[in-house]
């Protein structure tokens, strides 16, 4: 009988007792705790020795953007800023201090240091002059339908009409009705991209028409999807050139049914 095998167990010893780091070298000396709080307390004092001192007091206001006119106006208006550590000038003050200034749609600055502080202009962009009938009151309108100011010679300019009662409230640095400041809205897409012959004067109310500089009209409807019924108008004019006729009109109120219609008398009596 063959003899069997013994197995024999061997138990391995798991080593229980491995030192552990030593915490204490991991912790900054009491020097270099002593070192750091000196360099924080020393930057806290710096950075509030600068606010009350004049290390970086606003000496020259550079503006840029916008005509000179109202490069000045801004200027003038941060004036207040010299002599004021840059470290102190916020947004606030800086808007504030331009908010009187109609023809500034937005601004922006930086701290150029040590002492200049950077302006950017973002200004408003005439569309529309608004003129009051009776009478001869006329009104430089912005984009955004602001009222830039009041225009003595209106016949100098050449930018499209709008014709409202004195009903109508006109302030400038304020923005108009709604239904008013449509007129100037639908306007801003023409922009660098003008309709055919350019346009002349724009009708207001429940729907806003604009009449072409050769009489022509593109009835827009409401003041929705504006963007949208124009680039349709603009394609539709210039592919027909009905616009250069002066005779008829383009609906585009529903954009996807646009009514090109360049004899509306024949038509309106057949």
């Amino acid at each position: 009988m063959a003899a069997r095998r013994r197995t024999t167990a061997r138990a391995a010893a798991l080593e229980v007792g491995r030192s552990l780091p030593d915490v204490a070298r991991l912790m900054p000396s009491g020097r270099s705790i002593l070192v750091g709080l000196a360099l924080l307390i020393g930057g806290v004092l710096a950075y509030f020795g600068a606010l009350e001192t004049s290390v970086f007091a606003v000496r020259t206001i550079d503006v840029r953007g916008g005509t000179p006119i109202v490069r000045a106006e801004v200027a003038a208006a941060l004036s207040v800023e010299k002599g004021r550590s840059l470290l102190r000038v916020d947004a606030t003050g800086v808007d504030r201090a331009v908010a009187d200034i109609p023809d500034v749609k937005s601004i922006t600055y930086d701290r150029d240091f040590p002492h200049t502080l950077r302006v950017l202009v973002r200004p408003e962009q005439p569309v529309l002059v608004l003129r009051r009938v009776p009478g001869t009151e006329a009104y430089l309108i912005a984009a955004s339908g602001k009222v830039l100011r009041a225009l003595p010679h209106p016949r100098l300019s050449s930018l499209p009409r709008v014709w409202v009662t004195h009903a109508v409230d006109v302030t400038v640095g304020a923005e108009l009705a709604p239904t008013i400041a449509s007129a100037a809205h639908a306007l801003a897409p023409l922009q660098g991209a003008p309709l055919p012959t350019g346009v002349s004067t724009i009708r207001t109310g429940q729907e806003l028409t604009l009449v072409l500089g050769s009489g022509f009209e593109v009835r827009l409807g409401d003041p929705g999807d504006v963007r949208l019924k124009l680039a349709i108008a603009r394609r539709l004019l210039r592919a027909t050139d009905a616009a250069t006729g002066g005779v008829g009109y383009l609906d585009v109120s529903v954009p996807e049914r646009p009514v090109l219609d360049t004899n509306p008398q024949v038509s309106s009596g057949a």
